[in-house]
């Protein structure tokens, strides 16, 4: 899989004589501009509708990492929920008459 799309390259200087306009309208169109400065990428312009693919692909990404993480490391165990009330000092009970705000 790759993140860019149809990516080319240009330098900072050839960015600045396509302008911002020329910019935009080839990351409208779809072409992803990789921008370098001595031949090393320092940014890039990409539509917003390829942005939102990349940032959901990062969100994937990351619910994929949490999945692995939990699947891992699950040992089976689970505390109950009146365990984890006690631990705090607390009943069901004495919760329910705490006010909301506090």
């Amino acid at each position: 899989m790759t993140i860019l799309h149809d990516a080319h390259e240009l330098s900072v200087t050839e960015a600045t004589q396509r302008g911002v306009a020329g910019l935009v309208s080839e990351a409208e169109k779809g072409s992803d501009v990789v921008v370098t400065r001595r031949q090393r990428p320092v940014a890039v312009v990409v539509g917003i509708s390829r942005l939102t693919e990349i940032e959901e692909a990062a969100s994937d990404l990351h619910d994929l990492a949490l999945v692995l993480v939990r699947a891992s490391t699950d040992t089976g165990h689970r505390t109950p929920l009146d365990d984890v009330i006690a631990a705090f000092g607390h009943t069901r009970e004495s919760l329910a008459t705490l006010a909301d705000d506090e």
